[in-house]
């Protein structure tokens, strides 16, 4: 498979590092230095494109990529607002299209277990859910999309609920999201629910970039000549 890298930060070349491993060859490396060569990722040279940049860049990116008909895996976030606009140029180009708020396999199978609990919780008002997310300093979305995605799954059981917020606007009304930002800190996100009488907590926490790399290449692996849109539950539970 030719995967062209949109994106060459840390996360980047560890998706390079595994895919290299697996014999894929990368076809572009693209950064804020050649970002011009974006435009010349064509079905002809590149089988699916892996995008991993910043909230400002990713939806130009993926706009791109999906116009010129190339099938785009994209682990970007803080940019969803557009995410619909996206997958609406899916079918027009006859391409295929994967976004995730996190590509590891063990956050993916977290995101089933939060929406189970969730679902058992909500019957037992006294216990308060609130989320906590600590991500490194260069992370600049806040709280993270896999947060965001967790909270998603916990306002779906909770209906009195209207929304989340970051912890230190919360109302009784949403739910609370603490984002810390420390030095080194790959990833951990926990999902607290609280009473006066005990807690009930459940946590993933990431060690490394390479469980996320691993679950992008999977993904790029998954929608090889695929048409349609596509989820991190099509990839591990089809």
């Amino acid at each position: 498979m030719k995967i062209a890298l949109v994106g060459y930060g840390k996360m980047g070349k560890a998706i390079e590092e595994i895919a290299v491993a697996k014999g894929h060859e990368i076809s572009f490396k693209i950064q804020k230095e050649n970002k011009a060569l974006i435009h010349e990722i064509l079905p002809s040279n590149t089988d699916v494109a892996i995008e991993f940049t910043n909230p400002e860049a990713a939806f130009d990116n993926i706009k791109t990529l999906l116009n010129n008909g190339v099938a785009v895996v994209s682990g970007s976030t803080g940019w969803t607002q557009n995410l619909e606009q996206a997958k609406a140029l899916v079918a027009p180009n006859h391409t295929a299209f994967l976004w995730a708020s996190n590509f590891s396999i063990g956050v993916n199978l977290f995101f089933e277990l939060n929406q189970y609990l969730a679902q058992l919780m909500q019957a037992y008002p006294q216990y308060q859910p609130s989320l906590t997310e600590i991500h490194h300093t260069q992370k600049l979305d806040a709280p993270s999309g896999t947060a965001v995605s967790l909270a998603s799954a916990i306002l779906e059981a909770y209906p009195n609920l209207k929304s989340w917020a970051l912890k230190s606007n919360a109302t009784a009304e949403q739910l609370s999201i603490e984002a810390i930002r420390q030095d080194p800190a790959p990833g951990t996100h926990s999902i607290l629910y609280h009473s006066a009488i005990d807690d009930i907590e459940i946590i993933h926490t990431a060690h490394s970039r390479l469980g996320f790399a691993q679950g992008a290449v999977l993904a790029a692996a998954f929608i090889q000549g695929k048409k349609g849109n596509f989820n991190m539950k099509d990839v591990l539970f089809s």
